[in-house]
């Protein structure tokens, strides 16, 4: 296991595009940290200027306390594993996971238990005698991840390794590669677009867009404590609704406008309002804080909007309800056992103790 470090890392390519920019984290020994964000936002690039895959331009990295930039990725001893699982199609299974072992010349006896014992750790111990074309997505992962934890590395980088999968063996790989890690320990850097995998699988995790870091925090708090908009709509399903307010003043307390409805806010964000002291706010909240009924906590008179339903989505045990406000489509999320329809003009309740408000300007968090 290692502790790993980023400091001031950048990546600039020839043609001037900049990749990363100015990137700083520290990863602890044994943690399992996730890179999540959209499409180019540089996590894959940055996975592999961790690996030597991609030259660093600025900054170190430091892996136990040494430096690493300029070591070949086989001086390393950081294993890969590719979402296309980069095994050789003319070597058995056994031959495929040994491999690594192989070409630094460890003793067959050590490699052939090695190869036994991780296979079971895996559970394809019955598929050694077999080749990577007559296995199916997840037996062919499971070689991958044997091939690069077999040699007992210092840290394992995993870039969308489940990405080819179905859906039904993404959940279960999802499981079962969580399990192991936390059974081996290794420190464990793994990049996906994938918001669900990240929030399910990291003990941290580290958004990004553009190239740049926008938090890095506890599954948890990314959820309840976004930074900013983005990090706020990037994480959960689905995406957090976002509205313009204006704040106004109610019998001397501060209150939102969205269009003609009023919003009054918690203690605490009326307070964080009055400090802000802006004359508009965006104003936040997920699909599971708008609601059918009236809660407990609804304001006389305000805390709901009136909309028409555009259409309902059934998800077993919770429905989608896709709304119409000013021109723009939103959407709830309701338990199923509600009689929703689609078409029908009625008032969705929003739970005030659980919106989220950002700055028109910065977009971030207030």
């Amino acid at each position: 296991m290692a502790e790993l470090a980023l400091e001031h890392v950048g990546k600039v390519y020839r043609n001037g595009y900049e990749a990363i920019h100015d990137f700083s984290l520290e990863i602890k020994e044994g943690e399992f940290l996730i890179l999540v964000g959209p499409s180019g936002c540089g996590k894959s690039t940055l996975l592999r200027m961790i690996a030597g895959l991609e030259d660093i331009s600025s900054g170190e990295l430091w892996v136990d306390g040494e430096i690493e930039n300029y070591k070949e990725p086989r001086e390393r001893n950081l294993a890969m594993v590719f979402q296309n699982y980069a095994l050789y199609p003319n070597m058995s299974v056994y031959d495929n996971i040994a491999f690594s072992l192989s070409v630094r010349k460890v003793d067959k006896k050590e490699i052939k238990k090695k190869v036994y014992d991780t296979a079971k750790m895996l559970g394809i111990e019955h598929l050694l005698d077999r080749r990577p074309g007559e296995l199916s997505g997840g037996q062919k992962q499971r070689v991958a991840i044997g091939n690069a934890i077999i040699r007992n590395p210092r840290a394992l980088l995993m870039d969308e390794p489940l990405s080819n999968l179905d859906a039904k063996l993404r959940t279960q790989m999802r499981v079962e590669l969580a399990a192991l890690q936390h059974a081996v320990g290794t420190t464990t850097i793994y990049v996906t677009h994938d918001q669900t995998e990240a929030m399910t699988l990291g003990t941290r995790i580290v958004v990004m867009r553009d190239g740049k870091m926008q938090q890095v925090d506890t599954p948890a708090n990314l959820y309840a404590k976004p930074v900013n908009r983005f990090v706020a709509g990037f994480i959960g399903t689905p995406s957090m609704n976002f509205f313009e307010a204006q704040v106004v003043s109610w019998e001397e307390a501060p209150a939102l406008l969205v269009g003609e409805y009023r919003m009054m806010p918690c203690r605490e964000d009326a307070a964080r309002i009055s400090r802000h002291g802006s004359d508009s706010v965006i104003l936040g909240i997920r699909p599971e804080n708008i609601l059918w009924e009236a809660p407990e906590c609804v304001s006389a008179g305000a805390d709901y909007v009136e909309t028409m339903i555009l259409e309902v989505e059934l998800l077993g045990a919770e429905k989608l309800l896709f709304f119409l406000l000013y021109g723009k489509k939103y959407v709830a999320k309701i338990p199923a056992e509600y009689d929703a329809r689609a078409g029908e003009v009625r008032r969705l309740y929003f739970d005030v103790t659980a919106i989220h408000l950002f700055d028109c300007d910065s977009e971030m968090r207030i």
